[in-house]
């Protein structure tokens, strides 16, 4: 809208300056000619911008929900001109008896006109003066009023048909969400010398998740692996290195099992001071650079690296490496910065920063010179807003760090880096993964459960669990076999955290991930194969579908049918909605929600029709298998943004 309205503005100029013959008639008026010249360059660079722009939002599946907004809002500002703000509400019927959608706003209306004008209307009357206004469109069969002042709305079946006959040809699309952005996603993050464990999954699969809806909505996405790679721990793991193996800088240590080192390392540095003041001195050699002890400290990180991969390898995890190392040089500038600008304060050889709001400081300096996560939170904070000039800044981090990074991104709006109005910076916490026994997940000797371990009991489980339904004897080939375990290991380990709120902590049981009934993702993936065998065993190819797609009418008379175009409609503002709440189980409903309409519609709705005799095809219902194919697609775009990967057979 606002690149037509200066389309039209600058073309109005132009006509303006051809009025009074300025267009390339006297050297005189050079200037004048330039200015023509820089207009139509601009006018001709919207119109481009613009044709892109509409062929993009063309190819973009409409948010129905959206859409509603708009022509409520206009039929609202219409209505009731002089009201600023007015309540937009729309939400999907929870019934058929009412409608497809609902405009509720009529309530909020008649309060805000009691409380600012003392003007006493019904919530009915306010709904009958909006439904008169609402402008022509596309999308809206009919309103009706009920009870006090609904407003329910009926789609229109074309409407609905021609969204899903675009969905059939143009494949998933996502939705327009406007400019472009760059959205840095902070998650995982493990510990150097430490194995990942059940506390990384969370964020690790949260994290990813949100990268790859990011990424399908068009966004910049720079996903970092913020490592626990610096610090004084390097210096018990250094001095360690030292003694078991003296060669290392010649011959590669065979360090098998980092976790044992480590725990011996902390042994020594615990019990034995000789030890601990070694540590110490090689914290202050590695700090200043010394070559050996830089090698040493990468020899650490190289051994870690390998094993954190083999996680990522196995649940499709893609990050970039920027850990606390990335910002050590640029922390002494951050206590500059805050010295310079008056926030910091000395307290016992600290430097510290009080925060307005928070209770307890940061402390960006130690009485001894160093610096703390404190320091290397806030340089982290400032490259990612100034230097990477992120528009969204999004952590996955545990619940228990939400004070600490309130107070860091309170700290970097005091200082000035960057407006809350303008870029989002976002915790996006989780709460912590139990066991059975409703406490935190521990293996039966009371140590924390191994990443690796886990995924590895997933593995044997999912095989065990195809097995007891026989698909390894008639079913599968021994590959078919192999895929359709490590999709449902994989896929049901993923799907248990993300269908639950992130914010609440979950009870983490295989017994439940891996049954295939109810919303889990055996029951999906299983579905989803299903769903993709109908049009196999009548027969009908990709090439064919594609073509029914261009050339057939998708009629949704009978309810299921009309139930379930509506419900894969809606998988543009389910999106939508976690775009801006960051809560991914609404997804996982959807898909289930989904699945669960599916199968009411073939329950009822023959897509294939077979003589009972002899079990030949006799009628293929194309409109339908139509349907199955544009159910399937949306599962199959909603798994990819899980991270979970389907197979075709099952």
């Amino acid at each position: 809208a606002f690149q037509e309205n200066e389309i039209k503005l600058l073309t109005a100029e132009i006509e303006h300056l051809k009025n009074f013959g300025c267009l390339g008639v006297s050297p005189s008026l050079e200037g004048l000619r330039d200015e023509n010249a820089k207009l139509k360059y601009r006018l001709n660079f919207l119109q481009k911008s613009l044709q892109e722009e509409r062929s993009k939002t063309a190819k973009s599946m409409i948010n129905i929900n959206s859409r509603l907004q708009e022509i409520f809002g206009a039929a609202i500002q219409a209505a009731y001109p002089d009201l600023e703000n007015p309540p937009l509400v729309v939400t999907p019927s929870q019934q058929p008896k009412f409608g497809d959608y609902q405009c509720n706003s009529a309530m909020g209306i008649t309060q805000i006109l009691l409380k600012t004008k003392e003007q006493k209307v019904s919530p009915r009357e306010i709904a009958e003066k909006i439904s008169k206004n609402i402008p022509a469109n596309e999308c809206i069969e009919k309103v009706e009023i009920a009870g006090p002042g609904f407003i329910n709305v009926h789609l229109r079946k074309d409407f609905v048909s021609k969204q899903l006959s675009s969905l059939l040809i143009n494949g998933v699309q996502p939705p327009a969400v406007g400019k472009r952005k760059k959205v840095v996603v902070d998650f995982s993050s493990p510990n150097i010398a430490k194995e990942m464990h059940v506390g990384h999954l969370r964020s690790t699969i949260i994290g990813e998740s949100m990268c790859r809806l990011f990424e399908f909505a068009g966004y910049d996405v720079l996903r970092l692996n913020h490592l626990g790679d610096w610090g004084t721990q390097f210096g018990m793991l250094i001095a360690h290195l030292q003694d078991k193996f003296p060669d290392y800088l010649t011959v590669s240590p065979p360090i098998g099992d980092l976790q044992a080192f480590y725990k011996e390392s902390k042994r020594r540095f615990d019990t034995e001071e000789e030890f601990k003041k070694r540590a110490y001195q090689c914290v202050v050699l590695l700090q200043s650079k010394n070559p050996d002890f830089i090698k040493a400290w990468e020899l650490i990180c190289d051994v870690s690296r390998k094993e954190f991969q083999k996680i990522y390898n196995c649940l499709d995890i893609t990050l970039i490496e920027r850990g606390e190392s990335f910002y050590h040089e640029m922390m002494k500038d951050i206590v500059k910065e805050f010295e310079d600008k008056g926030f910091v304060q000395v307290d016992d050889g600290r430097k510290i920063v009080f925060v307005t709001g928070f209770p307890v400081p940061l402390t960006i300096m130690k009485s001894d010179g160093g610096y703390t996560y404190d320091t290397s939170d806030l340089a982290a904070l400032k490259h990612r807003l100034c230097e990477e000039k992120a528009d969204i800044l999004i952590y996955v981090v545990d619940s228990g760090q939400s004070v600490h990074l309130q107070t860091v991104f309170a700290a970097g709006q005091m200082i000035g880096w960057y407006d809350p109005k303008v870029t989002r910076v976002a915790h996006a916490a989780f709460g912590v993964v139990l066991g059975e026994d409703k406490k935190k997940f521990k293996t039966r000797s009371g140590d924390t459960v191994r990443l690796i371990d886990l995924l590895e009991e997933g593995l044997k489980r999912a095989m065990d669990k195809l097995k007891d339904k026989e698909r390894d004897k008639v079913v599968l080939t021994a590959e078919e076999l192999k895929a359709a375990q490590t999709s449902v290991a994989f896929g049901c380990i993923k799907y248990a955290d993300l269908s639950h709120n992130r914010l609440n902590d979950y009870v983490f049981s295989f017994d439940k991930m891996l049954d295939d009934r109810g919303n889990t993702a055996a029951y999906l993936l299983y579905a989803f194969t299903r769903i993709r065998a109908i049009a196999r065993l009548a027969n009908i190819d990709e090439q064919m579908l594609r073509k029914a797609a261009r050339e057939e009418v998708l009629i949704l008379d009978h309810e299921k049918e009309w139930k379930l175009g509506k419900c894969i409609l809606r998988f543009p503002e389910i999106l939508q909605k976690i775009l801006e709440d960051l809560l991914l189980h609404t997804l996982c409903d959807y898909l289930y929600e989904l699945a669960t309409t599916f199968t009411e519609f073939y329950d009822n709705c023959y897509c294939v029709e077979k003589d009972r005799q002899t079990g030949q095809i006799v009628k293929v219902n194309m409109w339908r298998l139509l349907l199955c194919e544009a159910t399937a697609t949306v599962m199959a775009k909603g798994f990819d943004i899980l991270g979970i990967k389907p197979v075709q057979r099952m």
